[in-house]
């Protein structure tokens, strides 16, 4: 077997266990304390946070007007929306500053 064949399930495998031994603790409880499903429904956006902003403040302006733009469509539009034109517009923005 091709070692990124097998990276490539064992990363499957780690992301299924972990979803799904953290659906099973939770299942425990029943019903959830409203501030611990606050606190759980900020984690998608602390998360995407955490892999963008590295990208925001290091890369060029391309990827930061990309970045920005994109934030901007999701937020009026859909999450599909946002990321296609971010890529449009990263895209766009390499070939004019190249």
């Amino acid at each position: 077997m091709d070692n990124s064949v097998g990276l490539i399930l064992a990363c499957a495998a780690a992301t299924y266990l972990t979803r799904i031994g953290g659906y099973a603790i939770l299942s425990r409880f029943g019903r959830l304390h409203h501030r611990v499903a606050a606190a759980l429904d900020a984690v998608p956006t602390a998360v995407l946070t955490a892999l963008v902003a590295p990208s925001l403040l290091t890369k060029g302006p391309a990827e930061a007007t990309a970045i920005i733009v994109s934030g901007l469509v999701a937020l009026r539009s859909s999450v599909t929306h946002g990321v296609a034109v971010g890529l449009i517009v990263l895209i766009g923005l390499r070939l004019l500053l190249a």
